[in-house]
Order: C-alpha cells, then structure tokens, then sequence
C-alpha cells in the first residue's frame, strides 16, 4: 500500500478557479427562471422626511410594468424590531424596508418597480415622483461630537493609573488621527433573485456570507415557515462584510415575489451599493507615554465614530491598544455619535483596521520622540499575554514577524533621518507598523457521507466569498479521512445544509474546519468498525492501514468492494453529521493572529504624489492549510490597507446629506499600476490549543497595520506627519 501524502500546507489551485474562469460559476443575479421579473429600486433623495405622496401612475402607464411596490402597497411585514434583528445586528430598531412614510437616510429605498426586463424596470423607476416633506438633518460626524454617548459594549476595565503615569513619563505622544466612512464596492453588486415555486416556497439566491441568515430573516419578517425558504449562494463575488446582514434588496425581490406570485430579481446598481452599511468615521485620540528605554509607561485610546440614529454599530476599535504591547497603565473610551445615515457594517477587520491605524501611528511617533528605531520600540515592548484578558497567548510569533520580516526588507540599512534619501525626483520613505486579530472559533456543523462508489461528499452551510473556502474544506476532508482529493467533494452556500455561523472574522477554517475534520475522522472510523465487522480476517488491523482508493476499501495488499462494506446501510452509503465547538483547552488563553508590514514610498517633490514601491508582510497565523490561497489574502488585504492609506474615502456633501463620489469612477481605490511588489511570509507558529488545526485564519491580518506602514513611510521620506486618512497629495503639499 503507498503511503499517504496529506495535502494540508500544500499551495494547491483553487478547485473553484475553473468554473470561475470559465463562465460556469453563478452568481446571485444570473440565476434563470421561467416568467423572471425585474425589480428597481427608487430611493430618496433627501436623508430626513416624511413621504407625503408616491405618484405611480407614469410608472405603471409603461407596458411591461407589472407592479409597484410602496409603504402602502406591500405583502404584510412585521410590525416590531425582533423579527428583522439577524446573526449580526446592531443593538436597535434594525432598518425595515418600505415599512412606514418615515425616511431615514438619503439613498433609502422608498418603492420598487418591477417588470418584464431590467431595461423597462430601470426606466419606470425614473418616472416613479416621490414627494417627501423634508426635515432638518446632520449628517457631518465633527460636526456633532458634542451629541456623542458611550458605546454600548464592554471595554476592558482601566488598569494602574494612567494619568499618573502619564504625566510623569519621560517621553509622550499625544495626537489625533481622523479615518473616514469607506464603502465595501465588491465586484459582484448586491443581487436576490427569489425563484416562486409552485407549491408557494421560496428557492432564493442571496449575495450573503451567511444563507441561513438570510433564511432565517425572511422566515421572521414575512411569517414563512422555514421549511418553505431555501437560500443559496454556492458562488460570492467578493463581500468583505457586505453580505453579513441581509441586504435590502433581499427583502424586496421577496415582497415582489409573494405579492405578484411570480419570480422577481433585484440587483443593486453601482450607486445603491453606497445606500447601506460601509466603515464608519472616526476620530482617535492616542496618548502614549514611555521611559528612556522606549518601555510603554501609560496608554490611552479614545475613539469616536458615526452610527445611524435607529441603531447603535460597535466594533473594537480600541481594545487592541490594550492587548499588542505591554503596559500597567491602560484606559480605553469608545463613543458613538447618532446621524441621519444608515447604520454602518463590518468591513473587512472591523474595528481593528481603524484602532491599528491610531495606534501605530502613535507608536511611531513615540519612536521617533525616543530617537529609538521603530522595530527595536516594538520588540522592547512584547507581550506575551493579553493584558486585556489577564491570559497567556496560545502562541505569539510576532518577534519572528519583527525580526524575519524586517531581514527580507532590509530594514538595517533604513536611515532614520526623515527626508535623507532621495532618488532622481522622488523622495524614498521607509515604515512598518505590528497588527494583531482575535483568532476566533464558533459552533459549526458538517456532514460527511460517503457512498458505494468510493466518494466523499463533505458539506455545511458555509460560503465562500473569495477565501478559498471550497478548497481547504476539501483538503481538511481528504487528510482526515485518508482520501485522494479528487476523491472528495465540498459542498456549501446553501440553507438547508448543516448549521454554519457567517463567514467572517477570519474564524471559517478554525470553526467549520474543525467540524469538517471531526466528522471525517468519524465517518472513516464508523467505515473501519463496519469493515471489520463484515470480513474477519481484518479484526486485528491497525486503522491505519483502511484506505478508501479507486471504488475500493484498501487494507495493506487486500482489496474490498466498497459495495459490500456498505451493504445494509441506509442508502448503501455511511453518513456522519456532527457539530464541533472551541475546546476547553482555549479558555485559559488569549488567541490572536499577529503580523509585521513593512512599506517603501516614493514621494514626488514637486507633485506631492505618493507611491508604494515595496511591501514585505510577515504572518502568524498558526497552521496555513494552503500556503496559495492563504498569500492571495494577505495580497488583497495589503491592497486594500494602501487604499485606506492613499485614496479610499467617501466625499459627503453635508449640505445634501449623501456621498456624492458614490461610483467606481470617483470613489479611487487602487488599480494595477498603482501596486509595487508585495512580498508575503508565512512565520513557522504550531499552535495546539487554538484547534485541533492548529490554524487561525488569515482573512483579516492581511489588511492591519499596512494604512500605519504607509503613513509612518511618508514620515520618514518627508518629514510630515500626517494624521488625516486618506494621505493625497494635497496633505502631503499642505502638511
């Protein structure tokens, strides 16, 4: 028998990667279906108001219209805030869509047009007058921090005295740094196409992270027993914290679909992609203080941010300057400041992709204060527990980070002095900054079934949102159960399989992962007592020896028809369903994710622009399943930190109350040209207790600290400090 060779830590294709390239693969807004309407979103114009009219009648005089739908004409909804709260709520009354007259925020969907085609259903939406009495509004977060209220979360309870501390210091930092709201923009837009069968059920295909969230909304908000919704979404053109709660649009292809008791697909325009969450302002406060030798003496982090007036949105921004570094003397204070806007949403490393930005900031500048190199600063100040939680790490690799990240960049030859080193008209900058993510694991279920002809069907609830999800499930599968992976198939993205949390949080492998390999390992031990029990000649076999290979069970040189193993079973296959949860090993340490980013900018004198020639990040993240899919995270977080750090940011005109660059034309993210060379290393971190696979996920620590990097390299080339995100060439000229 050939000895068995695990596919876990090889960079493997994507097994998606096919379909995707070739058309096969669907997404939410390409599924087919006989007699399919078309919906339209009209949407208002003003952020605060009462709908006073909705004049249909030009709309519905268009041939081809079939419908529109308002407050006032709608399938029965709801009536209170329980029913519309989802897996990732914000605490508050959750936005209902065309529910009452009351208007929110500008770009609410206040009416639906739907029709024969998309074409005819955009062109009545036009025609569709929306009268609404207007009223005063605040949309402009700086404008309104004296209405700010403590977030409703719990911060980790102030230790020492910082004040004291504080004040007494030797060196200090105290600076501001302002982030603006930033919206998702994945390729794929919003899309629910609701297919209305014949027996009155739902079969839908949501943009979602979550397919049982979405069943589960509509199940409430509409009264359907859940039997009768199934939600799918096997292919996700990117989400990043978009799909995590149900989307509008959801609710209207459904309303449509019920009402007329036809087919209907809503797909979001480019420009309604920016009329619902995105990553809230902020503005940060960093006061840091230090003795001669660069160890931390105090910290303190205050933060606030926009929310809607309908809901509370919070996520870590501060907790994290509480937890990187070691410190006695910690307060943290997190604020919230209700506007006329729609609730923000997670987007990719909420919270932690804001604090990170504060804090490295700062701490660069603490270096620079200390005429103490930036990297040295950081080693100085290493923490090997969780002074948030009290708790050792499970495992910490960020020193490996520091010191083989800084080698591959050579961070040895960086000249302190900002401004020293010039090539032809450019300026050259050198900065790094650390990052750091909880490394979460939540109840997941899988099942494994294995049939007659020898293959695996693995399969949970899960999505896939571009992570490479459909591949290292499969792999996780061969290697627990000893099978070849052309032997294995994943199944995912649809409600009716078993229970899965979101994706998100970078904890998929960690939780689903866990369940896939447990049910595995069960099923292949269930084959080995059923196999043992049929033919009496293998009772004394070790289990290492049982092989599923070519339709056959396998033991050493002895060849079983797979069939015969099987007989009797319901099916003639074996089948293992089983739900796994973090183990008790974790609970007495603090998990997480770490990261080291190091950056080279290139300023032009006389332009101002700036340019990221350079990138090295260096990850630990435990165990890396696939090394492959695994660098294509890092490589698109990194892409996106330098978005926050150069071009990202929505342009808002208070005075109307709505982004106005809401486009792809005008809201600048980064393209091709704009990227240099981007080296990714994965540090060697084996890590037994966070889970059974000894992995953390990678989703997020790819995007931490990069924004930081960036602006610290600015620094270095130019001598500005610039504290206001998005750095753009007229900062850098003004600065």
């Amino acid at each position: 028998m050939t000895h068995f060779e695990p596919s876990s830590g090889l960079p493997l294709n994507r097994i998606d990667g096919p379909a995707k390239v070739t058309g096969q693969a669907r997404y939410a807004a390409e599924y087919p279906a006989e007699g399919l309407l078309h919906g339209s979103v009209v949407c208002s114009s003003v952020p605060r108001g009462q709908i006073r009219r909705i004049d249909c009648s030009a709309a519905l005089a268009v041939p081809g219209v079939v419908a529109v739908l308002h407050h006032l004409d709608r399938p029965p909804m709801a009536g209170d805030d329980a029913p519309y709260q989802d897996a990732d709520a914000a605490e508050g009354k959750p936005f209902r869509p065309l529910f009452n007259d009351r208007v929110l925020y500008s770009g609410q969907p206040v009416a639906l047009v739907v029709a024969q085609s998309l074409e005819l259903a955009r062109h009545a939406a036009a025609l569709v007058r929306v009268e609404i009495d207007p009223e005063p509004f605040q949309t402009d977060l700086l404008a309104a921090l004296a209405d700010a209220h403590p977030a409703p979360t719990e911060l980790p309870k102030p230790r020492g005295d910082f004040q004291r501390a504080f004040d007494a210091a030797a060196f200090k930092v105290d600076a501001t740094y302002n982030t603006p709201s930033e919206y998702h923009n994945p390729m794929e837009p919003h899309a629910s196409t609701v297919i209305y069968q014949a027996d009155g059920s739902l079969h839908v295909h949501d943009k979602t992270q979550g397919t049982q969230n979405s069943q589960d909304y509509l199940h409430q908000v509409f009264a359907l027993p859940k039997d009768r919704v199934r939600v799918c979404a096997a292919y996700v053109g990117g989400a990043f914290g978009s799909g995590l709660r149900p989307q509008y649009q959801l609710a209207l292809a459904t309303m449509a679909a019920l009402k007329l008791q036809r087919s209907v697909r809503v797909t979001l325009t480019r420009q309604q992609m920016f009329t619902f969450g995105y990553r809230p302002r902020t503005v940060q406060r960093l006061q840091l203080a230090a003795d001669a030798q660069g160890r931390l003496q105090a910290v303190r982090h205050q933060a606030t941010a926009q929310t809607s007036r309908f809901e509370d949105f919070t996520e870590n921004v501060v907790q994290w300057s509480g937890m990187l570094y070691r410190c006695e003397n910690v307060a943290m204070d997190y604020q919230l400041v209700p506007l006329d806007v729609y609730t923000p949403l997670d987007m990719r490393a909420p919270g932690a992709a804001l604090g990170l930005i504060g804090l490295e900031c700062a701490m660069d500048e603490l270096a620079e204060a200390l005429g103490m190199d930036p990297v040295a600063l950081r080693q100085a100040n290493f923490a090997d527990s969780n002074g948030n939680e009290g708790k050792p790490y499970s495992s910490k690799a960020l020193l490996d980070c520091y010191r083989q990240g800084a080698e591959r960049f050579g961070w040895s030859s960086r000249d302190a002095l900002p401004g020293s080193r010039r090539e032809g008209h450019e300026r050259v900058g050198w900065g790094m900054a650390g990052g750091v993510w909880e490394a979460m694991q939540m109840k997941a279920s899988a099942k494994a079934r294995l049939d007659a002809d020898g293959h695996l069907w693995v399969s949970s609830a899960t999505t896939d949102i571009g992570t490479g999800t459909y591949t290292v499930m499969t792999q996780i599968a061969a290697d627990a159960a000893l099978m070849a992976l052309d032997d294995v198939t994943f199944l995912l993205g649809d409600s009716s399989l078993p229970t899965a949390p979101l994706q998100g949080g970078s904890f998929t492998v960690s939780s689903v992962g866990s369940a896939v390999r447990q049910a595995c390992e069960a099923l292949r031990g269930k084959l080995i007592e059923a196999a043992k029990a049929r033919f009496a000649e293998l009772a004394d076999e070790p289990a290492q020896q049982f092989r599923v290979s070519a339709g056959q069970l396998q033991v050493g040189e002895r060849r079983y028809d797979l069939g015969e193993v099987l007989q009797g079973l319901p099916g003639g296959a074996l089948e293992v369903q089983l739900q796994a949860e973090p183990g008790a090993r974790r609970q007495g340490f603090s998990t997480a994710t770490h990261s080291a980013v190091f950056v080279e900018v290139r300023v032009d004198e006389a332009l101002g622009t700036v340019r990221v020639s350079r990138v090295v990040s260096a990850i630990a993240a435990g165990r890396v399943i696939n090394p492959k899919t695994a660098r294509s995270q890092i490589l698109g977080g990194v892409v996106w930190g330098l978005s926050m750090a150069l071009q990202e940011q929505s342009e808002v005109d208070h005075q109307l109350g709505r982004p106005m660059n809401h486009n792809l034309a005008e809201y600048h993210i980064p393209v091709n040209a704009d990227i240099g060379d981007i080296e990714v290393l994965f540090v060697d971190e084996p890590d037994d207790i966070v889970n059974e696979l000894g992995s953390k996920g990678v989703g997020e620590i790819g995007i931490l600290g990069v924004a930081a990097a960036v602006a610290n390299a600015v620094f270095n080339a130019t001598g500005k400090r610039l504290r206001d995100f998005p750095i753009t060439l007229d900062k850098v000229l003004a600065g």
